[in-house]
């Protein structure tokens, strides 16, 4: 898999799926700037060229469950077990492409959703 088909299987685009069945869960809001927070996270890991290290990738990974944090905060904790699993996923698998080889939880020590 590539950064570019991982990009288009985002977790919010089933989201917003998921909204418009009336999945009362999620609003314009928490899926844009989770988009968005997505869309920064895959950029950075670009911008790390063809060999980084597992460190530059994790600094990556610690960023974004970061900032997920702060979002799920600010939008009233969107992000429960499914959610969690979905935006692990997609972490996980973006940190593979860069180059990581690791089969753990790599979002476990910053995660708080």
């Amino acid at each position: 898999m590539t950064f570019e088909e991982l990009t288009k299987n985002k977790p919010p685009v089933e989201w917003k799926e998921r909204m418009d069945e009336d999945d009362d869960l999620f609003t314009d809001e928490n899926i844009n700037a989770t988009n968005e927070v997505l869309d920064f996270y895959i950029n950075n890991l670009v911008k790390l060229g063809d060999k980084p290290t597992e460190e530059d990738i994790l600094e990556c990974v610690k960023e974004v469950v970061i900032i997920l944090n702060e979002i799920n905060e600010q939008y009233d904790d969107f992000i429960e077990t499914m959610e969690r699993e979905e935006l692990c996923e997609f972490i996980i698998e973006a940190a593979h492409i860069a180059g990581l080889e690791s089969e753990e939880d790599i979002t476990e020590d910053w995660r708080e959703w």
